[in-house]
């Protein structure tokens, strides 16, 4: 029998500093909060959650301009001051995909050299500095 090794994405740590726009599959609109985020999903920080399955649509603002997708939602979990909510993307604006993508590995910490060490490289944007 083979046996398969599932990698997960690399992702990034925002911390809750970017602000996201959700829209329902029923039209209304929610203001998240983006935790996690990497190029197959995230984690939204939201004050009422969101059922599990639900079709949502996201934007958020980054250094490398405005990102667009679609996504599902996973089980919510309870946060201190709301609920933790995990997605994962289901479609993305046209550029969208290859964007995150950069922009989640610009900001991965940079494998050592034999005279490198990690975390030497300087912010390249305003993300990173958290």
């Amino acid at each position: 029998m083979t046996q398969f090794r599932q990698v997960r994405a690399p992702r990034i740590n925002l911390r809750g500093s970017v602000s996201v726009m959700v829209q329902l599959e029923n039209g209304r609109h929610l203001s998240a909060k983006l935790h996690q985020v990497s190029i197959t999903g995230g984690m939204l920080e939201l004050t009422n959650y969101v059922n599990e399955r639900t079709q949502i649509s996201v934007a958020f603002q980054i250094e490398s301009g405005l990102l667009q997708g679609k996504a599902e939602t996973f089980f919510p979990l309870r946060g201190g001051t709301g609920f933790m909510q995990p997605f994962r993307f289901t479609f993305f604006a046209p550029g969208t995909r290859k964007t995150l993508e950069r922009e989640v590995n610009s900001r991965l910490p940079q494998r050592a050299g034999p005279s490198h060490t990690l975390g030497t490289r300087p912010p390249s944007s305003m993300l990173d500095s958290f």
